[in-house]
């Protein structure tokens, strides 16, 4: 792709926002600009004025001003601040822009971000980061939604990294949020763990041992623990009741660990050894399957 000169616009510019205008403008592109509320006032002003000036990027004091300036808008507010960034927009946009939301928030978010825009006539699309800061300008981002490809092909030859996933909105967030299922419960986990581990002094032993068990690839990895989990979902759930026992005993409240055996505890009720006769499943898609069909209508709606 050839990088040609566009012109893009930041909603916030907060850590994500000023990694990336500050790594555009290094590679050349010359109009980037920002609006973000905090800018002029607020207990963070001075920070991102000094980010935006040091980066050579414009700061805005409103919406109406950031769609004047650029024709690609990135959403990069808090979720939990993506519809009304958007309604705020609504009657800023025209048909010449592009505007894409890349804050971690659900599907539903999203496809609410595209109803108040739906009349602009700008061209959305969903987003979602999978990487951090320290990634700099090549951040990864997915994309979908009807804008997704316009917005990957404007931005990834000035160094960006955004890859389409499709024209559904909706798509990349839906890929974020479960991930997160995982990430976030991991980063809980190992919290839980640590701190546990710490107070028996055994942190360094017990990260070898987990680091140990989690260097599997990561399907094979998921593919076992599905698979003999539906058989030793009762012993495992019994497991992680210990646990929870060993971190209380020290001072630890074991938030994770009760959670954890909660949910093989409702494992364990699907009934699923007997379902399979005690013998291990032949795949993971089998596994989940005989899950699915096992939940209530409420779990499975």
């Amino acid at each position: 792709m050839v990088a040609r000169q566009i012109s893009l616009g930041f909603i916030g510019y907060g850590e994500i926002g000023s990694t990336l205008g500050a790594g555009l403008r290094a590679q050349g592109l010359e109009r980037v600009a920002s609006y973000d509320i905090g800018a002029f006032e607020g207990p963070y002003a001075s920070l991102i004025q000094s980010r935006a000036q040091a980066a050579g990027v414009t700061l805005v004091r409103s919406a109406s001003e950031l769609a004047e300036q650029a024709d690609i808008i990135i959403g990069v507010t808090p979720g939990s601040a993506s519809v009304a960034s958007a309604q705020a927009f609504a009657s800023h946009l025209t048909a010449r822009h592009l505007f894409i939301d890349i804050a971690s928030a659900t599907p539903k978010v999203k496809l609410a971000v595209a109803a108040a825009l739906a009349q602009s006539g700008a061209s959305v699309a969903d987003g979602s980061i999978v990487g951090t800061p320290k990634d700099g300008l090549a951040l990864p981002i997915l994309a979908s939604g009807p804008a997704a490809e316009a917005v990957r092909d404007a931005v990834v030859p000035w160094g960006m990294k955004i890859d389409a996933v499709g024209d559904k909105l909706g798509t990349a967030s839906a890929i974020k949020i479960l991930r997160s299922v995982l990430i976030k419960g991991i980063e809980a986990l190992t919290n839980e763990m640590l701190l546990g581990a710490r107070r028996y002094g055994l942190e360094d032993v017990v990260l070898a041992s987990a680091a140990k068990t989690l260097s599997r690839p990561f399907q094979d990895l998921a593919a076992g623990l599905l698979t003999t989990g539906v058989i030793h979902a009762r012993r495992r759930s019994e497991e992680a009741g210990m646990a929870a026992e060993a971190l209380a005993d020290v001072g630890v409240d074991p938030i994770m660990s009760r959670s954890t055996e909660a949910r093989l505890q409702w494992v364990e009720s699907l009934g699923l050894k007997e379902h399979f006769g005690g013998k291990v499943p032949e795949s993971m898609e089998t596994a989940l399957a005989a899950i699915e069909a096992k939940m209530s209508p409420a779990e499975a709606a």
